[in-house]
């Protein structure tokens, strides 16, 4: 693992809000917003534009916590920017806040936490998993 950040960094990631990303759940559609469950997937994803930079081909991520306050809806076509914020690297942990905005508009924040492992140990772990 390489860590070329210091904490206070900022990695940014704009997503467009598509039909796939609105509320919907096995029973229809729930409302015409943005999904908080696309969001969070969205949030992992800024945070982990520093676990890319940081992983060395022997690595990868995995999650470890996502906490997320949804604060305000987003439409389908609207551009949402996630502004991740390195909090702190401890050992292989990778600890980002976040702020995700429409505009001016504060939609989300919160933090995610991802540990960078060796391919061979997320391996292992599967392999325990299947028995």
């Amino acid at each position: 693992m390489i860590n070329p950040f210091k904490p206070g960094d900022i990695k940014e990631f704009r997503r467009k809000v598509r039909s796939t990303d609105l509320a919907e759940f096995e029973s229809g559609e729930v409302h015409p917003f943005y999904g908080t469950f696309a969001l969070t997937r969205d949030a992992e994803w800024a945070g982990r534009l520093f676990v890319l930079e940081m992983k060395e081909e022997d690595e990868e991520g995995i999650g470890t916590f996502v906490n997320i306050r949804h604060r305000a809806p987003a439409l389908e076509g609207e551009e949402v920017v996630f502004a991740a914020r390195l909090t702190a690297v401890e050992g292989a942990k990778v600890n980002c806040s976040f702020v995700a905005s429409v505009g001016d508009r504060v939609i989300a924040e919160g933090e995610t936490g991802q540990m960078i492992l060796k391919k061979e140990k997320l391996e292992q772990i599967k392999a325990n998993l299947n028995g």
